[in-house]
C-alpha cells in the first residue's frame, strides 16, 4: 500500500516507524533521550535530547562533548556521567545498529 492510501493513523504510525529506524534510542534517563541518527557518519557518538535542549557527545577516541544547544552546565554535566556510566550500553547500541 502507498503513503497516499494511508488513513491518518496510518501515516501516523508508518512515520514513526521510520523516525525509529532512523534515530533509534538507546536509553531515557529522567527528562534525557539519549539515540543517534542512522547514517549521519561513522564515528561514534551519541545525541542527547531533552525539553530544555540537546547535546552530542563524541565516544571514541574518547567521551568528549562534540557540541550543545540550550542545555544548562548543570545538566551537561548529569549527560556527561549518564553518556560515561552507559558507555557500554551505547557502544552495544551502536553496533547493534550499523554492523548489519
Amino acid at each position: 500500500m502507498s503513503n497516499r492510501h494511508l488513513n491518518g493513523d496510518q501515516a501516523c504510525a508508518a512515520a514513526f516507524a521510520i523516525v525509529v529506524r532512523v534515530s533509534p534510542t538507546i536509553f531515557r534517563d529522567g527528562p534525557f533521550r539519549f539515540f543517534f541518527f542512522s547514517r549521519e557518519e561513522e564515528r561514534l557518538h551519541v545525541h542527547v535530547q531533552s525539553p530544555d535542549g540537546e547535546a552530542k557527545f563524541w565516544i571514541e577516541p574518547e567521551i568528549e562533548l562534540a557540541r550543545s544547544y540550550q542545555l544548562s552546565d548543570q545538566d551537561l554535566k548529569r549527560v556527561l556521567q549518564l553518556v560515561v556510566d552507559h558507555e557500554q550500553e551505547i557502544r552495544d547500541a551502536w553496533h547493534r545498529h550499523f554492523d548489519r
